[in-house]
């Protein structure tokens, strides 16, 4: 079942929510396939984009069903190249990982929130990062904080 925050808003429902996702993290450390990832992004540094996607494909391992690590890059990538191109500022990605379940975090420092758009079939690339997220993470949100917002997104190790 696919579960939103909608209108941006906070989500805190369901087995993989994120204080789940990293109280499981916190109490299975030694375990395989759990970990945490944190990367401070420069501003407008695009080779964090590759850099993130690598960092975490090590993290996750042989982690989740086929396919999921592969989505979660893609997702990883949307969210870091969203947070360098349209701000102004450095951002910070961290990911944790359970056997269960991922949750990728990327902060950055502008309160501006961004918008989903269904991408324009003659508009190139553009417009398509948040409708990739919306579509393939089991769950996803904004979530405000005191300098900005934080975009993530969670999926589950189990699904297909």
């Amino acid at each position: 079942m696919k579960r939103q925050a909608r209108g941006g808003g906070s989500m805190g429902v369901g087995t993989s929510s994120a204080e789940k996702v990293e109280a499981a993290a916190d109490k299975a450390p030694d375990r395989p396939g759990t970990g945490r990832l944190r990367r401070r992004l420069a501003q407008a540094d695009l080779r964090a984009v590759a850099e993130a996607r690598r960092a975490l494909r090590e993290l996750l391992g042989t982690w989740g069903k086929p396919g999921r690590s592969d989505v979660a890059e893609l997702l990883t990538s949307e969210l870091v190249t969203n947070a360098l191109i349209h701000t102004d500022h450095d951002a910070v990605l961290t990911a944790t990982v359970t056997p269960h379940g991922l949750r990728v975090e990327v902060r950055d420092f502008v309160a501006r929130r961004p918008r989903l758009r269904v991408p324009d079939a003659d508009c190139d690339t553009h417009g398509r990062g948040l409708f990739l997220v919306q579509s393939l993470a089991d769950a996803w949100g904004v979530r405000s904080h005191g300098v900005g917002k934080a975009v993530w997104f969670e999926l589950d190790a189990d699904a297909v």
